[in-house]
């Protein structure tokens, strides 16, 4: 249960920092209150992830979902630049993360 939690708390890293980009300084109301409610429900799964897994474990794994995530959204709505180099990077992100979860 607590791999399940983590990464959907890793999935909801991304939500928030793609709403903390958009709300302009947390000036856009929906989505500034979007990234609070994210953010809330991130770190509060994050915790109950942390209390059966090893904490340097679960932030490697919180992170590397999210920002993969974070990215991967930032390439398929154009914000962010595609290469064959980035792809490869985010795989090996991936890939981390996978192998993480595998020696647990």
């Amino acid at each position: 249960m607590s791999w399940l939690v983590l990464v959907v708390s890793g999935v909801l890293e991304a939500v928030w920092a793609t709403a903390l980009g958009r709300s302009e300084g947390l000036s856009r109301p929906g989505p500034s209150v979007t990234f609070a409610l994210a953010l809330l429900l991130s770190m509060a799964g994050l915790a109950y992830a942390m209390r059966s897994l090893p904490v340097g474990t679960a932030y490697a794994v919180w992170v590397g979902i999210g920002a993969s995530l974070t990215v991967a959204h930032g390439m398929a709505t154009g914000t962010e630049p595609v290469s064959v180099v980035r792809l490869v990077l985010v795989l090996g992100i991936v890939v981390c993360v996978a192998g993480l979860k595998y020696l647990s």
